[in-house]
């Protein structure tokens, strides 16, 4: 029995252009999240999304309908992530505009959600949204492989399994990833006084 993008992927390879409209519809503003989070230029990463949502409408028939289409288009995003990063420099990317636009409110409530069960709070009417926009500006801090496994996981809402598959990675390494990232975001969260440091370890 397939899945709903599986359902989606077949109706693509026989022609049915709607269901790649509903591919885009799916999976359009999850993928900017992703490049945002990133690059930190919501221009660009809306235009990485488009590129990543072509090279799936035109390589349609290279996808094996498994369950796995989460971490076949991840897989795809990372790379056009790693050609776009090795194309700009790390001066290049600061000085690039930032626009602070966001996802929409359920996206937004659901990447809330999972960062508070993250990391909790001391203060439990702590502003969860100023929050997140401290784990973003910290998520650069922490090395690549870690900061994507951990973006792929909050932010996308990928299984381990789906990651692992995304970043051509095994399970323990990806496990061992995350693991790392949430360690290393804790240590500056609890430096910065936000979380306990009873929790930072």
């Amino acid at each position: 029995m397939h899945d709903e993008d599986d359902e989606l992927m077949l109706r693509l390879q026989g022609g049915d252009e709607h269901a790649f409209e509903e591919l885009v519809q799916r999976h359009q503003s999850p993928l900017i999240g992703f490049f945002f989070r990133h690059l930190r230029d919501w221009q660009l990463g809306e235009d990485l999304s488009q590129e990543t949502l072509l090279r799936i409408h035109n390589t349609a028939w290279d996808y094996l309908p498994r369950g796995l289409f989460k971490a076949w288009m991840y897989r795809i995003a990372r790379n056009l992530l790693i050609d776009t990063t090795r194309k700009r420099s790390h001066d290049a990317l600061v000085r690039s505009v930032r626009s602070r636009s966001r996802p929409n409110d359920d996206d937004r409530e659901d990447i809330l959600a999972r960062l508070s069960g993250e990391f909790p709070l001391p203060d439990e009417q702590a502003d969860q949204r100023e929050f997140a926009q401290v784990v973003d500006d910290l998520l650069p801090q922490i090395p690549e492989d870690q900061r994507l496994t951990f973006i792929l996981f909050i932010y996308a809402g990928l299984s381990l399994p789906e990651i692992a598959e995304a970043m051509e990675a095994n399970l323990p390494t990806t496990k061992s990833r995350l693991r790392l990232a949430r360690e290393k975001l804790r240590e500056k969260l609890a430096a910065k006084g936000i979380v306990d440091p009873a929790v930072a370890g």
